[in-house]
């Protein structure tokens, strides 16, 4: 094991690996607790680290580069070192670019207002077409047209004596479920989804806040805890020319226990076609996920995918992505143990396994709907750490790795699907950005790091070990900072 204490008076060991070369100090004072920080001060070496620490940042010139593709796929623009920069492809050389004259949006920065608070949902939502406006207020929901006028009341009986509330959730599915919504416009604005939440089983959590003021607060929410019941969730479909409400059946007809599938519904949205209202639910165990789709005027339900893992637990929200026909979407899975990529058919028909590793893909970069080709990023570098591009076919076949696999790699592609950007680097070389065709040839280096500075300081870099797990078996990775 390294004397860390000694190591102190030495240099300081800095990563290079990173986007945009994040460089990280031995010690980084700010992530230390208080009382940390008073023995850190009092360690050999501590004044040479406040000496040195300022110049890691500036002493290294990223070679990663943010490319910003011309809409044609012919050109990119990109900053070094302060500089805007134009690649050319059909020249294969930059020029000078500078930056666009910055527009004057006004104190907003042509952002809109309104927002929400932690574990809570947005309180209003617009129709698509910008004609009418569905909003949260007192426990109830309303519609009304846009400039605010014609309102009317969706829902009445919502009460803080009966604990009973639409269009918004409880705190569980905003802090634990990232359910940032609870109203939901189908894609021609003809009906709006909303939830309904009985807190009655829940048991209240007392907060006193503002206790640095003269009078505090009391703070009341309806918190369950583990082992005690949460509350109980319903979807509702309300028919804007109709002026009525249609019960999603959630769970089938079955009651709200632990074990049923729609203990928990989020992840709520509509079919490409507005033809069905789509969601997630699980279990309370979360060992069961269902992806559903249900009628908005009859309120059956049917089963598109469900994924199944006894032995722990199920991805709450897997990645997803509708093709461009409405029809097929792209599906992510932990069903072979690790992630990899299933293409279905919105009747639930699964067409093609697109991968099958034993390693886990990561996010999709690029479907080429016309040509049957995917990309995407996976980690089959030479460890885990190392993410890669792969290309494969829309039937599962071809699959193909298209970058280094001694380097973790981050791409962007040119909007024609012609080339890409490739930025490679690893925990110990910084990184280097290429263009490369759609086959992953080079065609031009566009930028390298520039270490100088950070070696005239002598900083070191980081190391990586491996070591074996219990089972001694299993490799593990680490990285000495």
């Amino acid at each position: 094991m390294r004397d860390m204490t000694t190591k102190l008076d030495d240099t300081f060991r800095c990563s290079l690996h990173g986007a945009g070369m994040a460089l990280l100090a031995f010690l980084t004072l700010v992530t230390v607790p208080l009382a940390a920080q008073d023995r850190l001060q009092s360690m050999p070496g501590y004044e040479r680290y406040r000496e040195m620490a300022p110049q890691i940042s500036r002493s290294v010139v990223s070679g990663a580069i943010r490319a910003a593709w011309a809409e044609d796929g012919e050109s990119f623009r990109y900053a070094v070192a302060g500089a805007t920069y134009r690649f050319d492809i059909a020249t294969g050389t930059s020029s000078v670019d500078p930056p666009p004259a910055r527009r004057n949006t006004g104190p907003l920065g042509g952002r809109g207002g309104g927002g929400r608070a932690r574990g809570r949902q947005f309180a209003e939502a617009e129709s698509p077409d910008g004609t009418y406006r569905a909003f949260y207020r007192d426990r109830n929901l309303y519609v009304s047209r846009a400039d605010g006028t014609d309102e009317r009341a969706i829902t009445t009986d919502g009460s803080a004596d009966d604990r009973i509330k639409y269009g918004t959730a409880s705190w569980v599915y905003g802090e634990e479920l990232d359910q940032v919504t609870a109203m939901w416009w189908s894609p021609d604005g003809s009906k709006l989804a909303y939830y309904r939440f009985d807190e009655n089983p829940v048991p209240d959590f007392f907060i006193e806040t503002d206790q640095t003021a003269v009078q505090t607060s009391l703070d009341i929410e309806a918190y369950p805890k583990a082992g005690v019941d949460n509350p109980i969730v319903d979807l509702f479909v309300y028919d804007v020319s109709a002026g009525s409400a249609t019960r999603i059946d959630v769970r089938e007809g079955r009651p709200f226990t632990d074990d049923v599938v729609g203990h928990y519904v989020y992840h709520v949205g509509w079919s490409p076609d507005g033809s069905e209202i789509t969601f997630n639910r699980t279990n309370r165990r979360q060992n069961i996920m269902e992806f559903t789709a249900c009628g908005p005027d009859t309120g059956d339900c049917r089963v598109v995918v469900r994924e199944e893992w006894p032995a722990s637990w199920t991805m709450n929200s897997p990645y997803m992505r509708y093709l461009d026909d409405g029809e097929r979407f792209i599906w992510m899975s932990e069903r072979n143990g690790f992630r990899n990529f299933y293409l279905y058919r919105f009747s639930g028909e699964l067409l093609a396994t697109l991968t099958d590793h034993d390693f886990e893909v990561g996010n999709v970069v690029r479907v080429d709907e016309d040509e049957g080709v995917l990309h995407y990023m996976a980690r089959s570098g030479d460890n885990y750490m190392k993410m890669q591009l792969h290309r494969a076919e829309l039937d599962g076949s071809g699959d193909e790795r298209l970058t280094d696999p001694a380097f973790n790699h981050t791409v962007t592609f040119s909007p024609n699907g012609e080339h890409f950007v490739d930025i490679a680097e690893t925990h110990d070389q910084p990184p280097t950005s290429v263009l490369r065709d759609r086959q992953g040839r080079q065609v031009a280096e566009i930028a390298t790091s520039d270490l100088s500075r950070f070696e005239e300081l002598g900083f070191n870099r980081v190391e990586m070990f491996t070591f074996t797990a219990e089972d001694g078996v299993t490799e593990l990775h680490g990285m000495l900072h």
